[in-house]
Parts: structure tokens; C-alpha cells; sequence
């Protein structure tokens, strides 16, 4: 009943739709129990096609409105370097697979310094994480995913196995932070000041993940990174994630520009376009 009203369609035609389907197959494509269906490994494997085949005519319909609209200017794009490694790869590859004569440039930074750029029409788009939302004078924007920021440290660090940690436990260590004046470094010493601490007072500053990395695995330090980027560190044995609650700390990430500019730069409008796509696969990163 709850698949029919889905698709809102009639109980009857979606049995009749499994039926002929099963038939095609020669196979079961699903298991009943009582008034629920559970797909079968053929009916999984199946799903997982009819999925890669939509996802399929998805693009191209993408692609032909790209070259149907002629896009071929440029955009230039202000990113915090939490989230280019993890979005803009997808983005980018979208937009050039889909219009190979327009042109991006990204500029990496954070938010405080990369804001006055978008609003002086040097930038025309801005992807930050965000802390305590507001509305911005003539400028519009979009929640693109949330993702969470997770405590990591190198692999040989001496908490790097410990499963009952609490916040008053790391504080003294060396820290790798964003800058001092960035709205990330503010919301993190929030965060430590929610825990009755005093922010960290051996700090780095840095926005490089190349350096951030090499840090970790020279000295005893710890950072923050979002958990996606995380993970794939871990995977490569360089980093391990420590087990604490970041209460969801700069876990939204939006797009930013100047309301006055989707209407009349078709390039800044499909890259809008692109990133909408791409993140409709992060929108469901999991907290944990």
C-alpha cells in the first residue's frame, strides 16, 4: 500500500508491474511477508541497474539543456578548504563535462575574508560551512548538504585507540585550526567553551590539508576535518577519527551570491546547476 502511494498508483497495478517484471526476469524479484515486500538479491541487483539507467538518462538530459543553452562564459568561486576536496571535484567535472568552453576559477579561503570579495563582484559565488545562519543583504542562498566535522589525530598519536574520551582530555594538546579571525576558529572555541574549557592555547593555524596531514603524522597534534575527508584519510592509514561529539559544529554548508547575478550570468546559473547535482548524493552523509 505504501509503494502505491509512492507512486500514486493503485495497489492492483503494482503487483501487475511486479508481475510482469518477475516474468522478464524469470525470476522472483520479491519476497512477501504478511503486507510487506522484501526485493530478493535478483530483485536488489535489478534495482541497482533501473537506478544506474535513470541516473543515466538524468545526465543526459543535463547534458543536451547545457549545450542547448550555449553556456560559455566564466565563473569565479570562493571555497573554504573543508570543502573543496570533498564537493568541488564532482562540481567541476559536471560543469566541464557539460560545457568544455566556459571557464571557473576557485579561490580557496575562509568565509570572513572570502564574503567581501563576493559582495564587491570580485567572486561570483561563495561555498562555506556555516555557524549561527542569517540573512545577508542581496545576497541569496542554498543549504547544499551537512556532513559532520569530526576530531582526528595521526595514526601513532598516543590517544589514537582510546574509546572513552571526553573533551577536557585533548584540549592541551597541539592543535591544527583555522585562522583566528575565521567564523570556523570562532565556532570551535564555542564549542570548547560549551564544554566549560578554555579554547586550545598551542595552536596552528592552517587551511592546508596537504600541511595538515604532514602535521599530524609529525608532532602530536589534532584537528578537525569533515567526516567524509576523514574516512578517506583513515582508509590510507594516514589519520584515525577520536570518538567525540562535535554537537553537530559547522556541519551545513551552503552557496552564496549575489541575487542580482543568477539572471544574468547563464555561467554562474549552470554552475549553480552542477553543484545542486553533485550534492544530492552528500545530502545523506550520516551522523555518527
Amino acid at each position: 500500500a505504501r509503494v502505491a502511494e509512492a507512486l500514486n498508483v493503485s495497489q492492483p497495478a503494482v503487483s501487475k508491474q511486479i508481475t510482469e517484471l518477475e516474468r522478464i526476469v524469470g525470476a522472483p524479484i520479491v519476497n512477501r511477508d504478511r503486507n510487506r515486500l522484501f526485493l530478493t538479491s535478483i530483485g536488489q541487483r535489478l534495482a541497482e541497474h533501473a537506478k544506474q539507467a535513470l541516473n543515466q538518462l538524468d545526465r543526459a538530459a543535463f547534458d543536451i539543456e547545457a549545450m542547448a543553452s550555449g553556456v560559455s562564459g566564466s565563473v569565479s568561486v570562493g571555497v573554504v578548504s573543508s570543502i573543496a576536496p570533498t564537493l568541488l571535484p564532482g562540481a567541476i567535472a559536471l560543469f566541464k563535462g557539460s560545457t568544455p568552453q566556459a571557464r571557473i576559477s576557485i579561490k580557496e579561503g575562509h568565509f570572513v575574508e572570502l564574503l567581501p570579495e563576493l559582495e564587491a563582484g570580485a567572486l561570483d559565488g561563495l561555498i562555506a560551512r556555516i555557524w549561527q545562519p542569517q540573512e545577508l543583504p542581496g545576497i541569496s542562498q542554498l543549504s547544499l548538504f551537512a556532513e559532520p566535522v569530526v576530531v582526528v589525530a595521526g595514526r601513532n598519536h598516543r590517544l589514537a585507540k582510546s574509546t572513552d574520551l571526553k573533551w577536557s582530555d585533548i584540549v592541551d594538546f597541539p592543535w591544527v585550526l583555522p585562522q583566528a579571525n575565521s567564523v570556523a576558529r570562532r565556532a570551535i572555541d564555542a564549542l570548547f567553551a560549551e564544554h566549560g574549557l578554555t579554547p586550545p592555547a598551542n595552536t596552528i593555524a592552517s587551511l592546508s590539508l596537504t600541511l595538515n596531514l604532514a602535521l599530524l603524522e609529525a608532532i602530536p597534534a589534532l584537528a578537525l576535518f569533515p567526516q567524509r575527508l576523514a574516512q578517506t584519510h583513515a582508509a590510507r592509514g594516514d589519520i584515525v577519527t577520536l570518538h567525540l561529539d562535535t554537537r553537530g559544529l559547522l556541519s551545513e554548508a551552503r552557496c552564496f551570491w549575489r541575487s542580482d547575478q543568477v539572471n544574468t550570468n547563464p555561467t554562474l546559473s549552470f554552475f549553480l546547476k552542477c553543484l545542486k547535482k553533485t550534492t544530492e548524493d552528500l545530502k545523506t552523509i550520516p551522523f555518527s
